[in-house]
């Protein structure tokens, strides 16, 4: 064999092996988008997640509108694809979590947050993100964790206000990072029960609260707070700065409340139990007039609010959940 044949050959060999890797490759290309495909129609076939209350009955996820819930869809799918092309940007990870809880993929926004804090384990913004949703779902004493913290990670920083993810009205953040963690921590606590630690938690807030939406939602949780331990001294002195006429662009449900404390509203005009739309405002303002029935005495009107409360589908509300826990505590005892 001349040495033009022997190329020849030794070059169809050569081409041969390439094809068949290359076919070889194509096939394992295929199998695994077939593998992935029969991923997403197996997590097609399953049923939500559940989540238990304190009172041990079943959260269903409740229904959103429908252009809500194509437009959230759409967040979620431009935050998951960032998050694919940029694993490791904290804003990133922090985002796609964010978006994940907000159409009620609370385990999955924690799991994100959860790796997350693997590859940035003093993040202040993932611990503070992380221990909402372990409150959202009952988990409080990992919740109290979280967001202590947070606030450890965060005690050097300067005020930075949180961008929300569902703007208001005005699309203006009213809130800083520092403030919900310390909001979010005294919630914690009171949930649990330990109304020192909530008092102090709230104390902060209001050291920090520094435009009226701020200062009127932790302003209702304190006084609720020193209620119920029977401070009421220190409760009414809360009231003093509280007017009619305030610069609140988001929390007006707790701005009434704090005027009800005050003598200028009836509760009656904030909550009925007969007209109610069990919508989250309506809880807002539900778990106040509770409670005001409650540390006054009126023991029977108290439980009516709460119960009505619990036929709302919006249980990842803050009044729900702490109506939940009178009811909880009640129960046990």
């Amino acid at each position: 064999m001349n040495k033009a044949s022997l190329f020849f050959v030794i070059g169809m060999m050569i081409l041969q092996s390439c094809l068949k890797i290359e076919s070889t490759n194509s096939h394992d290309r295929m199998e695994d988008l077939q593998d992935q495909t029969v991923v997403v129609v197996e997590a097609e076939k399953q049923e939500p997640k559940k989540f238990t209350s304190l009172l041990g009955a079943t959260l269903e996820i409740p229904t959103l509108d429908k252009w809500i819930k194509i437009k959230r869809e759409n967040q979620l799918e431009d935050a998951y694809n960032d998050y694919l092309t940029y694993p490791d940007s904290l804003e990133v990870i922090n985002w796609y979590g964010r978006r994940l809880s907000y159409l009620y993929q609370y385990n999955e926004s924690i799991d994100v947050y959860t790796k997350g804090i693997e590859k940035f384990p003093e993040s202040y913004e993932l611990y503070r993100h992380r221990g909402h949703r372990y409150l959202t779902i009952r988990q409080i004493d990992k919740a109290i964790m979280d967001l202590e913290k947070a606030a450890f990670y965060i005690r050097n920083v300067p005020t930075i206000m949180e961008i929300d993810g569902i703007p208001n009205d005005r699309n203006i953040p009213r809130s800083s990072v520092q403030f919900n963690i310390w909001y979010h921590l005294g919630l914690a606590y009171y949930i649990q029960g330990n109304f020192d630690k909530a008092v102090s938690s709230y104390k902060k807030c209001i050291a920090i609260a520094d435009n009226h939406d701020m200062l009127v939602s932790v302003t209702h949780w304190l006084y609720m707070t020193y209620r119920k331990i029977g401070n009421i001294d220190a409760a009414e002195n809360l009231l003093l700065p509280i007017k009619k006429r305030m610069n609140v662009i988001e929390n007006y449900q707790y701005h009434r409340l704090l005027l009800m404390y005050k003598g200028l509203l009836d509760c009656e005009d904030l909550y009925d139990i007969t007209s109610t739309d069990d919508t989250i405002n309506q809880l807002t303002l539900g778990y106040g007039v509770g409670n005001w029935y409650y540390y006054n005495g009126k023991t029977d009107e108290a439980l009516k609010v709460f119960n009505k409360m619990m036929g709302s589908p919006y249980w990842q509300a803050f009044g729900y959940l702490a109506a939940e826990m009178e009811l909880a505590n009640r129960f046990d005892n």
